[in-house]
């Protein structure tokens, strides 16, 4: 019985080296990340550039 255990933790170690090896969940989390920070920059921008539009209507109204 005691010889068992021994074996039971190589098989364990296995499993978890193999899960932690396969990378197939990697792509599509790079995707979903890169379009976040995406939709993140578009926001920004349109930001920037209702800030500028703005700005820019203050000082041709001001003449």
């Amino acid at each position: 019985m005691l010889s068992y255990i021994p074996l039971v933790f190589a098989t364990v170690r296995a499993r978890i080296a193999e899960i932690r090896a396969d990378e197939r969940g990697y792509s599509t989390e790079t995707v979903l990340v890169t379009a976040l920070l995406v939709a993140a920059a578009l926001a920004v921008m349109a930001i920037i550039i209702a800030a500028v539009t703005r700005k820019a209507g203050e000082i041709g109204g001001s003449m």
